[in-house]
């Protein structure tokens, strides 16, 4: 699996010290990505590598050596599983990368994953929980999502929908449902967030597990065979 912090596995603790004293105690952390609970849909017959990690986009991910660390793991037969945008398209992060060079990098990692014998699937990014005053989700990654699905298009490879999967699950929940599948800490709960957290892009373990069961359900209606040979049996 290649892609940023919506997909990455994340710790169970983090390490909090406090101030005066110096005293270091572990916190519990809740922010899950979704390919952190694929495993659990996946039979024996497969493994989960997830490479993703968090801030990545297609640019950071080849300049930091992610890619390389994972293409030097494909076997023929292998699945690669490739969610980029959500840092793409921000301008004013370091991880940015302009819809032209967005589109190479994604060639480029299909044609790379070919050329070793592996089985590119393309996702498009997961939506963000943001909705209008009218409770209608509003889409957020730009031209990015259309980009990959032109991608996979051109280079005839697996599309999985993940910001309509995702879009149509989040509206169908509602707004104030929706919240109990994000990263949303009320203030003095933890001590990694004293004054609270009000994430709309992170998945909780909850959410998180739901976003891959949506993946591996699409699979199975697209009968991607290659995945679902790898799920447990329902």
């Amino acid at each position: 699996m290649a892609g940023d912090s919506t997909m990455a596995d994340k710790p169970l603790f983090k390490t909090v010290k406090e101030s005066v004293t110096g005293e270091e105690t572990e916190e519990p952390f809740l922010e899950r990505g979704w390919g952190q609970l694929l495993p659990e849909l996946i039979s024996e017959k497969g493994e989960v590598l997830n490479f993703a990690r968090n801030g990545r986009s297609t640019r950071t991910f080849v300049e930091e050596g992610l890619w390389s660390e994972l293409y030097s793991q494909i076997a023929p037969g292998d699945l690669v599983i490739i969610q980029f945008g959500h840092n793409d398209g921000v301008t004013t992060k370091a991880s940015y990368t302009n819809p032209v060079q967005f589109r190479l990098n994604l060639v480029a990692f299909v044609n790379e994953v070919k050329a070793k014998g592996g089985y590119p699937i393309l996702c498009t990014p997961v939506a963000r929980r943001k909705f209008d005053e009218k409770g209608v989700l509003m889409p957020t990654h730009g031209e990015y999502p259309d980009i990959v699905r032109s991608v996979a298009a051109q280079e005839k490879v697996t599309l999985i929908d993940m910001e309509i999967l995702t879009s149509h699950w989040l509206q169908e929940v509602g707004v104030e449902k929706s919240r109990r599948f994000f990263h949303k800490i009320p203030p003095g709960v933890s001590r990694l967030y004293p004054d609270g957290l009000d994430d709309n892009t992170h998945f909780n373990e909850e959410g998180a597990r739901e976003v891959a069961r949506l993946f591996a359900e699409a699979c199975r209606k697209e009968q991607v065979d290659a995945v679902i040979r790898l799920l447990k049996t329902q």
